[in-house]
C-alpha cells in the first residue's frame, strides 16, 4: 500500500533541495550577466551620484557590468515599484533612500509597494544633514528667536519649499507642527527658485540639504540657524544642530543605499552585501559619496535592517503629527 504523506515529504524534499543546490550554484554564478541599478529619479542628485558610484564600483570589482538606469516618475514610485515587482534573482536593483523607501510608505495610501515586505536592504551607504537657512538680513539671530517671533506673530514668516513629497517640505512641515508655530509654506518648482527669492529677500527661511546650501552660507549669503544630523556637520561646525537648540527634538537625514527585491537568493544577497562593504572602504569611493555634506554608512545587516524599520515608522508617525495625510 503507497504511503502517500511519505510521497509527499520525499517530493518536498527533493524540491527542497533542488532550490537549495540552485540557489548556491547562482549566488556562486553570481553575477554573470548585466546588473541593472535603477536610480528612481531624473539624472543628477543624491539619487543619481549614489547609483553611479555604486554601479562603477561594483562593475570593476566583479568583472561585470553594473548599469544605471534612471526611472524616474510620480515623485520615486515609478522606478521604485519596477524593482519591486522584478524578479528576486540581483539583477534589478534600486537605489532606495529616505524618500523612497521612508516617506512614501506615509504620504500614499498605495504606494505600489511596501518598502519593508517587498525589499531587501544590501546596504546603506551614506546620508546628508539639511540645513536651516534665513535670509541674509532678517532680524533673527538664532531658531530660538525664529520661533519666538513666529509664536508671537502667527504667518509673518515664510519658508520655501519645493514639492509636498521633499524633505524641504516635510521638515519644514514637521518643525512647524513640534514647535506649535504658523510659518507660510511658499511652493516653489525646485530649489533654485527658491534661491532666488532668499537671496533677493523675498522670502525668510528655507530647509535644504546642507551640501546645496553650504555654498551660500560660506559666502554670506543666507546665514545658517542649524542642521538637521545628531552630530554637527563637519563642514559648518559652528552651526548647531536642531537638538541643541532646545527648541524641537528632530534629527533628519536623508540617507541612501542600495536594495533588491524581497526573497533575493540569500545568497546573491550575501555576495551583493560582501561588494558593496568591499566597495564602501575604498578612500575614493567614500570620498564621491561624502561630495559636500555627505557621512558614510557602514552597518551590519541586522542594524541595517533595524534602522530602515525604525526610519519607516518614525517617519510615518511625524508626517501624521504635521498633519500631512497619505494621497
Amino acid at each position: 500500500m503507497l504511503n502517500f504523506g511519505s510521497l509527499r515529504l520525499r517530493r518536498a524534499g527533493c524540491a527542497l533541495a533542488a532550490f537549495s543546490t540552485f540557489s548556491v550554484a547562482s549566488a556562486q554564478d553570481y553575477p554573470s550577466r548585466p546588473v541593472r541599478i535603477v536610480v528612481p529619479s531624473a539624472p543628477g542628485g543624491g539619487f543619481d551620484l549614489v547609483g553611479r558610484v555604486l554601479a562603477q564600483k561594483l562593475g570593476e570589482q566583479t568583472g561585470q557590468a553594473f548599469v544605471v538606469e534612471n526611472r524616474p516618475g510620480a515623485g520615486t514610485l515609478v522606478g521604485t515599484q519596477f524593482v519591486a515587482r522584478s524578479a528576486p534573482d540581483g539583477y534589478n536593483l534600486v537605489i532606495g533612500g529616505l524618500s523612497n523607501i521612508a516617506l512614501n510608505m506615509g504620504l500614499y495610501q498605495s504606494p505600489g509597494y511596501d518598502s519593508l515586505a517587498d525589499f531587501a536592504c544590501v546596504g546603506l551607504v551614506v546620508s546628508h544633514s539639511y540645513t536651516l537657512v534665513a535670509r541674509k538680513d532678517l532680524p533673527l539671530a538664532n531658531l530660538a528667536e525664529a520661533i519666538a517671533f513666529a509664536r508671537a506673530n502667527p504667518g509673518k514668516l515664510n519658508i520655501g519649499t519645493s514639492g509636498i513629497g521633499t524633505g524641504q517640505y516635510i521638515g519644514a512641515a514637521i518643525i512647524a507642527a513640534l514647535t506649535g508655530v504658523d510659518i507660510v509654506k511658499v511652493p516653489y518648482k525646485g530649489a533654485q527658485p527658491v534661491y532666488q527669492d532668499l537671496l533677493a529677500g523675498r522670502l525668510d527661511l528655507f530647509f535644504d540639504n546642507t551640501t546645496t546650501t553650504q555654498p551660500y552660507v560660506d559666502s554670506g549669503q543666507v546665514k545658517a540657524l542649524a542642521v538637521s544630523s545628531r552630530a554637527r556637520a563637519p563642514s559648518m561646525p559652528k552651526v548647531p544642530t536642531l537638538i541643541e537648540t532646545g527648541v524641537v527634538d528632530l534629527e533628519m537625514e536623508t540617507w541612501f543605499g542600495l536594495f533588491a527585491p524581497a526573497r533575493t537568493a540569500g545568497g546573491v544577497l550575501e555576495r551583493l552585501r560582501a561588494e558593496v562593504d568591499r566597495a564602501t572602504r575604498s578612500a575614493e569611493v567614500r570620498a564621491r559619496l561624502e561630495t559636500g555634506s555627505g557621512r558614510s554608512l557602514r552597518m551590519a545587516p541586522a542594524e541595517t535592517e533595524a534602522f530602515v524599520r525604525a526610519e519607516v515608522g518614525k517617519w510615518t508617525g511625524l508626517l501624521r503629527k504635521a498633519g500631512i495625510e497619505p494621497e
